[in-house]
């Protein structure tokens, strides 16, 4: 893998110096990536702000409208793969669900994020949104280090702050058009128009589709990935007097696709004398599907936000409120054929267990011998091997058979925030700031497990016994919240080389849940639907969380051209509530069973981080190299982190905490304008982290944070040569190394399985060790993708060509080990894909 790298590596380098790369632009100073005054200089709201990029003590990766252009970059997967330090998994399991970490904090799916995502000034409130098309983009800051004491909830790792375009004293307007393999197509487009000599009007459209990488092997079709995607946003702008201003949005997206794309690999050395895969490394595995279920995804989203500036002339009174709601839903095949969920031993089962028992039992029949991904296979019968060694079978999740069950699952979330903001207007020695906060959140979310009798799946979380699909467990839950914020900070100049920033927000996080779950009993094992309810019906639960973030800055300017900067800040990322009944089901199906000492909780706990960043930027030689060093350390405590269960109670999302976590690293940055229309860009993140506690899991202690790479590098280059007058040849490659990943708290440590209660009783008649797991096998390799682009652009014009992963790089997207199950989750990244873009503007 090393020498793989390094040859891509040089590759890359090689491209550079032939003349075709381009660079993914970075933070410290790229050519044309923000508004830019007469003296080249880039400028950000880092600090809710207008300031150049160089005076702002903190790392910033800025693109502005030339570098988005020019990168191709649509939604926040693809800036943030440009970005050293960060990395993203998003639509693994499904569209919304989207994990950025940001040195080491992590986003844990199904909590809350912990990246703050700022659009137009206007806080976003829901995670799904997070890797969703903004619009018609103009500039893009990625801020790391937490930030909620300026940009507010949910930045405790760090915060995207976007800007689209708007509206002008001119007609303007631009489409571009993608067509690529794979059946891949992308258009988009905007107009901005004015309305009269004081409003003005812009209409942005995007649309894309794609039939995805992989296909369903069972099932024949594209069925794996596939994509379909519209949104429509406007935006009415206008000035409703000399010092005020309002500004209108409305955003609608529909996406329909597939969900689930993940091949199982298993970690029990014990079973590889049987079969090699038993013990499989997670980046061996060759990627083929099989479910007998088509999975969906379907996510549809509106909000719209209105804003209101006043000028008092020395002080700006800003006030905006945003309604959003995003509905998302998902089918897919189950997860829990190999332990016999479905399944009676005693030949004496009646109503849905006999019709799940006899489904299955006819499946197998007829898929005997289909071929599936090692060590899995279908024998004679669906009875697991190791109770019937000679005719039985082995299954991973997502099988050809109906032996697994269906799933439905549903996230809806609607919710209204609202904020005002008074601040100076930036002209003194001293600017201020201070405002107030409120959001209101009503998320209903839904999982439930059906057996599968041959008529897909019903589309409802409740299926009655003796229905087409039904159920046979339930987590059905009405989450409420309520925030309250105020803040405050203030800037000032104390010489004319050192300044000092302080700010300060105080959230008050009021949060309840009720479980939506009948009280009715699994017609399949005969105990409640939901394993919460064995004490009776589960009450309603509440819980206030409060936490105070301050955050100091400070800057010293060594010279014109070079400021040393160091900060500090408080994160925080609210507690919350798991499914109820989440504990009970871990208790009895893990604890109690085989003897593991897992905690869970139906609430878990709020996280808290202490970060501190020092460094140093500049420019030299008159702006044509640009740098930035920085060193940073971080100390977590009750680090959110997301748990996946599975066994013949079918699956379990949880969250969890993890009690401390220190995370330490630098990170350089550095461009160089080699020659008038060639820069090279260059970057590496170096991240080392450490769970010091953690009562979840005691045995993680000593290892690395989960979805943290070791380390990032950014390698590229542009060059933008005239070919006439009126055309110039522009090339751009960006190449990104992706160091080791660990994706879970258990790293190179063996626990025990399912299978570990399971062998000692069953045919084989094996002690219980030989059922256990190493996961050491479970880490990401490092790997390296090439993107490039190759075209020609007139004034108003561009006709490109392009590929991404350039030399077909096969790697992991996401692993998610579910430790007990005795295996991982894994779902493979994007492959190499060519195609042309058309772009125009008037």
């Amino acid at each position: 893998m090393k020498m793989r790298i390094l040859l891509a590596s040089g590759a890359a380098l090689g491209a550079m110096v032939v003349a075709t790369p381009a660079f993914a632009q970075d933070a410290p100073a790229n050519p044309g990536q923000a508004a830019e005054d007469d003296g080249n200089t880039i400028v950000v709201t880092a600090r809710r702000q207008s300031e150049s990029l160089e005076d702002v003590p903190a790392s910033v990766t800025v693109f502005g409208a030339e570098a988005i252009a020019k990168t191709g970059v649509q939604r926040a997967d693809d800036f943030i793969q440009l970005t050293p330090g960060v990395t993203i998994v998003t639509g693994t399991a499904e569209a919304g669900d989207t994990q950025i970490n940001i040195r080491g904090i992590n986003g844990a799916r199904d909590a809350e994020s912990s990246v703050a995502l700022v659009v137009d000034g206007i806080l976003k409130t829901n995670t799904a949104q997070l890797n969703q098309n903004q619009g018609t983009l103009r500039q893009v800051e990625i801020l790391k280090g937490p930030q909620g004491a300026l940009y507010g909830r949910n930045a405790a790792a760090g915060a995207i702050v976007i800007q689209t375009v708007k509206p002008g004293d001119t007609l303007e307007g631009g489409v571009t058009l993608r067509a690529a393999e794979d059946q891949t197509y992308l258009a988009n487009g905007y107009v901005a128009v004015p309305v009269g000599e004081s409003a003005g009007l812009v209409l942005s459209g995007s649309y894309s589709t794609t039939d995805g990488f992989y296909r369903n092997s069972f099932l024949n079709s594209r069925t794996i990935d596939d994509q379909e995607i519209w949104s429509v946003d406007g935006r009415f702008v206008v000035d409703i007097g000399p010092a005020t201003e309002l500004d209108v949005k409305a955003r609608y997206s529909d996406l329909t696709g597939a969900s689930i794309n993940f091949n199982a690999a298993f970690h029990l050395p014990n079973f590889a004398a049987v079969d090699p895969a038993f013990f499989e490394d997670v980046n061996e595995h060759p990627f083929n599907f099989y479910p007998n279920i088509r999975p969906t995804n379907d996510q549809q989203s509106f909000e719209t936000s209105a804003k209101v500036e006043h000028d008092f002339g020395g002080v700006t009174l800003t006030a905006w409120a945003l309604y959003s709601d995003v509905d998302q839903s998902l089918t897919a095949d189950g997860t829990s054929a190999d332990f016999a969920r479905f399944l009676d031993f005693t030949g004496t089962a009646t109503g849905d267990l006999a019709a799940a028992n006899a489904a299955c039992f006819a499946s197998t029949a007829a898929l005997t011998g289909f071929p599936l991904n090692p060590p899995t296979f279908i024998g004679n019968n669906p009875i697991p091997f190791i109770f019937d060694p000679a005719n039985g079978s082995t299954f991973g999740p997502y099988s050809p058979t109906t032996c697994d069950g269906t799933q439905f699952q549903i996230r809806e979330q609607s919710d209204f925030s609202a904020e005002v903001r008074l601040a100076s207007n930036g002209d003194g020695d001293v600017n201020w700031q201070l405002g107030a906060y409120y959001l209101h959140i009503d998320r209903e979310v839904g999982v439930s497990l059906g057996a599968d009798l041959g008529n897909g799946v019903t589309r409802q979380l409740y299926n009655a016994p003796g229905s087409a699909n039904p159920t046979t467990q339930l987590y059905n839950d009405a989450f409420k919240t309520d925030v309250y914020a105020l803040f405050a900070s203030v800037d000032a100049t104390l010489t004319d080389r050192f300044s000092v920033g302080l700010a300060g927000r105080y959230d008050i996080e009021d949060r309840s849940v009720s479980s939506l779950v009948p009280n009715v009993n699994d017609p399949i094992t005969g105990g409640p639907i939901n394993p919460g309810q064995a004490f009776g019906p589960i009450p309603d639960q509440s819980q206030t969380f409060r936490q105070f973030q301050p955050k100091i800055s400070l800057r010293y300017e060594l010279s014109d051209d070079v400021n040393l900067y160091g900060n500090w800040g408080i994160g925080f990322k609210s507690g919350g509530f798991n499914n109820q009944g989440s504990a009970a089901i871990v208790d009895q199906a893990f604890n109690q069973f085989i003897g593991t000492n897992v905690l869970i909780e139906d609430q878990y706990r709020k996280e808290v981080s202490s970060a501190f960043e020092a460094g140093i930027k500049g420019n030299l030689l008159d702006n044509r190299i640009t740098f930035d060093l920085a060193g940073y350390y971080t100390n977590i405590e009750d680090m959110q982190f997301f748990e996946f269960f599975v066994g013949g109670f079918g699956l379990l999302r949880v969250v969890s905490n993890i009690d401390e976590v220190e995370i330490y690293g630098a990170e350089i940055n550095l461009t160089a304008e080699i020659l008038d229309g060639w820069t090279v860009f260059g970057s590496a993140n170096v991240t080392e982290s450490e769970i010091e506690a953690n009562a979840s899991r005691p045995v993680t202690v000593g290892n690395k944070s989960p979805y943290t790479a070791d380390y990032t590098i950014n390698l590229g280059t542009q060059l933008d040569l005239p070919v006439s007058s009126t055309i110039d040849f522009v090339t751009r490659a960006d190449y990104r190394i992706t160091g080791p990943t660990w994706f879970h708290t258990l790293q190179d440590d063996p626990n025990p399985t399912l299978f570990s209660g399971l062998l000692p009783g069953s045919a084989l008649a094996l002690p219980a060790f030989v059922g256990d797991a190493d996961y050491s096998i479970s880490r990401r390799d490092s790997f390296g993708v090439m993107d490039l682009r190759v075209g020609v652009e007139g004034d108003r014009w561009s006709v490109t060509a392009y590929a991404e992963n350039l030399f077909n790089e096969r790697y992991l997207n996401e692993v998610i080990t579910a430790v007990e199950f005795g295996g991982s989750f894994i779902s493979p990244g994007a492959l190499r894909r060519f195609g042309v873009e058309l772009g125009y503007e008037f």
